[in-house]
């Protein structure tokens, strides 16, 4: 299987995010989003969030994110080790050279010559060694090192789309919490506005002291709102300099709006076909599968005859001086053979532990494909599902709007009690809340969906 890729086939086919996309009502109109099947998304897909802070920030987080740096050097050392692969399909070529002393024992010499004392020798020379790839050997080493390099690519890949999307994430959590830090806020002082009118109301004994009770209670149930987003923002801020390279005391980058991010309103998604060659998670998973393709050739032709052959030639003499004499030129041309012919079994148990690695490889690739498939099919109805909550939500804001203004109406006319209007501000600012969370979760879950359909990357 050298050289191996899936084919057509033997790509999972899916059609549940297609469906899905086509599925995707343009209910809730005004915040509806359109999803445009097979387009081209853009290199840099977080600029169709119309934000020059959020360029900047993505640019600065690819520039100085450590372990994006990391995925860098782990990629240019697969590289390296290629190129070193690569080599063996060439001759070896070293240089010799070597001074000693000696002494032949008389039996090795037998009566061929009566004695030899001890002596000197020097030595120079080069030495070419070749392994005959007849059996594909190290060709298929050659072809699991690129694999695994495709492999390390699909990892970097993967590593700045993964680094981009959450520092998109982390941007929208934060504008969202500041917008809700403000809801709260302007919660808690019509709380305490309420207190402070009731109160004066009880002195004038125009209400009684459990409308005055109500208030408080109302005050001291809505105080816990700000600790937890405070926290959260703190926690977002920290994020995003961490990923932008920095401390979280060193990072002073002014925080973003929501009003500062435009919701794509047309989003590209990919077709099935098109997802499994762009998604880095499911290259990454490709090239692993070729990676134990090739292994399996490995440790086939390991049970084959291995042939090297080497040659030599230099220069020996008893004494420097004569070395360079064309009488002390010397020479060898070896050919040699390796016959595996009892291993203990090893090597047929490697090349059945590479084919077992070979299967795993490929459950795991089919796996990565429908876990993709099912990641974009819950993302397109998630969106669907967050357009129709940010309506509703913006139609509660507007309606609780619309009560409030009635309530303070009444209450001046003195044909309600501060009860219904303290009623009223509580629900509207209850829904701002709750509209400002519905429209964070669907700008956090259209950069998911722009992640999940897999790039391209710059």
């Amino acid at each position: 299987m050298p050289g191996y890729r899936p084919s057509e086939e033997s790509r999972p086919v899916v059609s549940t995010a297609a469906a899905a996309a086509q599925q995707l009502a343009p209910a809730a109109a005004p915040y509806a989003q359109r999803i445009i099947l097979g387009a081209p998304t853009a290199a840099d897909w977080w600029s169709l969030f119309q934000s020059p802070q959020l360029d900047e920030l993505i640019r600065r987080a690819i520039a100085d994110n450590r372990d994006l740096a990391a995925a860098k050097a782990t990629l240019a050392q697969a590289q390296e080790l290629v190129a070193a692969q690569t080599g063996r399909l060439y001759p070896q070529v070293g240089l010799l050279a070597g001074t000693g002393r000696q002494q032949y024992g008389k039996q090795f010499l037998g009566s061929l010559v009566p004695h030899v004392a001890p002596f000197t020798y020097e030595s120079l020379g080069a030495s070419v060694n070749y392994t005959l790839d007849y059996d594909g050997a190290t060709a298929r080493s050659i072809e699991e090192q690129k694999a695994l390099e495709q492999y390390e690519r699909s990892e970097f890949d993967a590593a700045q789309l993964t680094l981009t999307g959450d520092v998109a994430a982390e941007a929208v959590v934060i504008a969202a919490t500041r917008g809700e830090i403000r809801a709260a806020a302007e919660l808690l002082s019509e709380d305490r506005n309420n207190v402070s009118l009731v109160q004066t109301a009880f002195a004038n004994g125009s209400v009684s002291r459990v409308d005055v009770l109500t208030a408080q209670s109302q005050l001291a149930s809505d105080q816990p709102l700000l600790p937890p987003l405070y926290q959260q923002l703190a926690m977002a801020r920290h994020a995003l300099a961490v990923l932008l390279g920095h401390s979280p005391a060193e990072w002073s980058q002014p925080d973003l709006e929501l009003t500062d991010l435009r919701l794509p309103r047309q989003l590209p998604v990919s077709v099935p076909s098109q997802l499994v060659r762009r998604r880095p998670d499911i290259l990454a998973a490709e090239a692993q599968l070729h990676a134990a393709t090739a292994a399996v050739g490995v440790a086939t032709a390991n049970l084959y005859p291995q042939i090297d052959l080497t040659a030599t030639l230099g220069r020996q003499a008893l004494t420097p001086g004569k070395l360079f004499d064309a009488s002390s030129t010397a020479w060898s041309l070896i050919a040699g053979l390796t016959q595996p012919l009892y291993a203990g079994g090893t090597l047929r148990a490697e090349r059945r532990a590479s084919l077992d690695a070979l299967q795993s490889s490929a459950q795991q690739y089919q796996q990565t494909v429908l876990d993709s498939f099912g990641q974009v099919a819950d993302l397109l109805d998630a969106l669907d599902h967050d357009a129709q909550l940010v309506a509703a939500q913006a139609n509660a804001r507007d309606t609780s709007q619309a009560s409030l203004e009635l309530a303070r109406q009444s209450y001046q006319a003195g044909n309600s009690g501060i009860l219904q209007v303290l009623d009223a501000q509580r629900e509207r600012q209850r829904a701002e809340l709750g509209f400002l969370e519905a429209q964070s979760h669907q700008y956090l879950d259209t950069i998911q969906l722009l992640l999940a359909v897999g790039g391209p990357l710059t």
